[in-house]
């Protein structure tokens, strides 16, 4: 059978790609050839989109010829730039097997995962997050309860062998000093300042907890091999806080004014964030962090878009990555990452695609992990991006207040991006765990080992309201076809 088919080269990835020959015109009509057989390496396959025959040669789209030749295809519109990788191959699966924390309570780790190097392959670093909590409605309230209050964040050393996840060592977050809550060194995971972050209930949401200024929400976990340390992304301040390796917190990263708000006289707050981080949206705050092997530059990438200049903007697409210079703490960069737009996916919110994690390979070249909140047959995003710094805008200082001559950040429009002359970082596809079939939801940790190993994890969130009876803790290990370096 074959139909007319009309050709646009208008750059929107149904670029025509030519067998042989090319095409220059705007436009141009064919009929397409829809019975012709192809075959890769003597297998069968099945290009999305037929060809079209032009006077005698085969013109396919470029994403109907790579995906069948088992490629990922990535558009930029800002750059006019067509990125094929090839896909990874899944080289190992491992599970936690640990016992509960406490009836109804499973153990986790996941919400973050670095490997150190010159350790061996198959050893990480991860932590949970905040530790157990829930949102049950009592009394027709929506409420934060933590049923185990005294849960330590914990950093934790594991092993992937055998189809198992070992833990170790572990390291529990601490102070030099009493922890005004918990009555000991270590700290807990409840929110910080009352008035800004949710109000803490107990298991049965009755009871109000203290507020503990030391809490940390750990979301991503980073090794500066300068100074043998960790630095840890936490939701709440949003924060980044430095630790040594024992576990003993050293000092913390905090937006401008976060001090007068909270009394931590035992850890430095450097209020070297800009003032417009104060504006997240709960729960969304520093959620990735990431280290130049040099131990020279630190990134951190907030969850979602911030509420600049208010709640509207949870369906903005524009999140802030941060660059900081480790030897001064000061910010040095600020760069804009494009989520994928929501309207691709079927019932998925704007506001419900986030950044989860991060791995810096290099001062220009960092992974970024981008998902949907759906698990199983629902899950839609679940990928890991390369990106590119090198040749994005560097907007410090600038698109934090709206003014009557333009926007925040947030309010931007892709369009109101091109208008402005911003460019965001590039994005290119290194893994889509949609098409493995990862079960869960939560992917919160990412590592790279020797440039061409990738491994992810999630966070069960301590399987607290899961609707997967099995929710637990997978890593998962990727061969690369190629080395990031």
């Amino acid at each position: 059978m074959k139909r007319k088919w009309i050709v646009l080269t208008s750059l929107l990835l149904a670029l025509p790609v030519a067998v042989s020959g090319t095409v220059t015109a705007q436009q141009v009509s064919g009929e397409t050839s829809e019975n012709v057989v192809y075959s890769s390496n003597g297998q069968v396959i099945k290009p999305s989109a037929p060809a079209v025959n032009l006077d005698g040669s085969l013109y396919m789209p470029v994403r109907a010829l790579s995906e069948s030749l088992g490629k990922y295809v990535d558009w930029d519109e800002f750059r006019s730039s067509v990125s094929l990788t090839d896909k990874p191959v899944l080289t190992g699966k491992y599970e936690l097997k640990a016992p509960n924390l406490a009836e109804g309570i499973k153990m986790g780790v996941g919400s973050s995962l670095t490997h150190i190097p010159g350790d061996p392959d198959n050893v990480f670093y991860t932590t949970a997050d905040r530790g157990p909590n829930g949102q049950p409605t009592i009394n027709g309230k929506t409420v934060r309860t933590f049923p185990l209050p005294d849960y330590t964040p914990t950093i934790y050393k594991i092993e992937v062998s055998k189809g198992e996840i070992n833990i170790l060592d572990k390291f529990p977050l601490k102070l030099s000093g009493t922890d005004p809550v918990s009555g000991k060194v270590t700290i807990t995971g409840l929110p910080n300042i009352k008035g800004r972050d949710e109000e803490p209930y107990d298991a049965k949401g009755e009871k109000v907890l203290a507020y503990d200024p030391y809490g940390l929400d750990i979301e991503g976990l980073a090794y500066n091999p300068k100074d043998d340390s960790f630095w840890i992304s936490d939701e709440y301040g949003p924060s980044i806080v430095h630790v040594k390796r024992d576990g003993t917190i050293i000092e913390r990263i905090v937006p401008k004014g976060w001090a007068s708000q909270a009394s931590a006289p035992l850890v430095p707050s450097r209020e070297t964030l800009p003032d417009v981080y104060n504006k997240l949206r709960q729960n969304r705050g520093a959620e990735a962090v990431g280290i130049t092997p040099d131990g020279k530059y630190m990134f951190m990438a907030m969850q979602n878009a911030l509420r600049n200049p208010d709640k509207a903007m949870d369906n903005s697409r524009q999140v802030r990555i941060i660059k900081f210079d480790l030897a001064t703490l000061n910010p040095v960069g600020e760069f804009v990452y494009v989520l994928e737009d929501a309207k691709q996916f079927k019932d998925l919110a704007q506001g419900d695609i986030v950044i989860s994690d991060m791995v810096v390979v290099n001062e220009n070249t960092l992974l970024i992990d981008e998902r949907d909140k759906f698990s199983g047959d629902k899950a839609q995003l679940k990928r890991i991006y390369a990106i590119d710094l090198s040749t994005a805008t560097n907007i410090s200082g600038k698109y934090d207040s709206a003014t009557a001559a333009g926007k925040t950040l947030e309010q931007m429009t892709i369009a109101d991006l091109k208008a402005n002359g911003i460019l965001p970082t590039t994005k290119r596809t290194v893994l889509d765990a949609v098409a493995f079939k990862f079960p869960y939801e939560k992917i919160e940790g990412v590592s790279l080992i020797n440039g061409d190993t990738l491994a992810i994890t999630n966070d069960n969130d301590f399987g607290i309201d899961s609707t997967t009876p099995e929710n637990g803790t997978l890593l998962w290990t990727f061969k690369l076809p190629y080395t990031i370096k």
